[in-house]
């Protein structure tokens, strides 16, 4: 197909206005593509394997799906629509942009296959549509158009690059045949003797002293997720403040400058 024969899968019509009705449908063979895809990852999702997933004739699907190319976008854009989006922008916008990242995070790993979709141009499929009009639309009365682009780019930046280490450490976990600490401790010799050359002094107060690595997996994400609204916050007019973030600075305020963040710490001392 040439680039001016290319016609987008939203743009083609489910089904002809003539012949017999259509024995399968899009959504069904999307449906068998993505069950197979998150099993078996998706090189193993083809037209031969969904055929018989479904019990059709390959050349059969070509009729309701025209290329593999269309076939991820429609399986992309279904994935996407399992992020709720219900009620936003409901006011709170913190909570909203908390509430999505937590949702687009939990896609992926539900469908580590989407890490390895690459498109230079989105999709603009309905249920990736129906994102781009209530994620943007939580900050749209706050910020232009770019700067909200910009916003929300930040935001997703940071939920796909952590989930796709997420998900690539865990494929190497795997494929080793150890355990997570297993895996992790092979490096403990190597680490302890760059510690013990004194050459590294930043590297090693990572080692020694940094509490982030230590985490789980969620409360790494967590940690960053508030960064990231932070700095959102940041670029927001004072108008804007979320009632979320009035609630934290409010309980800062009534401990005094400092103590909320110490909490934690005054606690275990209290403890002892």
């Amino acid at each position: 197909m040439t680039e001016a024969e290319y016609v987008s899968i939203w743009m083609r019509p489910e089904r002809s206005p003539y012949g017999p009705k259509p024995v399968h449908s899009r959504a069904k063979i999307t449906e068998a593509a993505v069950r197979i895809a998150d099993a078996e990852g998706l090189e193993a999702a083809t037209m031969r394997r969904i055929a018989a997933e479904i019990g059709a004739g390959v050349m059969s699907l070509y009729r309701y799906i025209p290329s593999r190319e269309d076939l991820v976008e429609l399986m992309a854009d279904q994935v996407m629509g399992e992020i709720d989006v219900t009620a936003m922008p409901s006011g709170d916008w913190r909570a909203d942009l908390t509430r999505y990242a937590d949702g687009l995070r939990a896609m992926w790993m539900r469908h580590p296959w989407i890490a390895t979709v690459q498109r230079s141009l989105p999709s603009f499929g309905p249920n990736q549509l129906l994102l781009v009009e209530r994620l943007m639309g939580v900050l749209d009365a706050f910020v232009s158009i770019d700067e909200n682009l910009g916003l929300v780019a930040l935001l997703n930046s940071h939920v796909e690059s952590t989930v796709r280490e997420e998900i690539s450490t865990a494929r190497e976990i795997h494929r080793s045949g150890l355990s997570e600490s297993k895996w992790m401790a092979r490096s403990y010799p190597y680490i302890d003797r760059l510690v013990k050359s004194g050459e590294y002094p930043i590297f090693t107060k990572i080692v020694m002293e940094a509490r982030q690595p230590h985490l789980s997996r969620e409360d790494q994400f967590q940690h960053g997720l508030q960064r990231v609204l932070d700095c959102i916050a940041a670029a927001l007019p004072s108008t804007a403040e979320s009632p979320m973030s009035a609630h934290r600075e409010g309980r800062e305020e009534q401990d005094g400058p400092g103590q909320a963040r110490s909490r934690p710490s005054e606690r275990a001392s209290r403890a002892k």
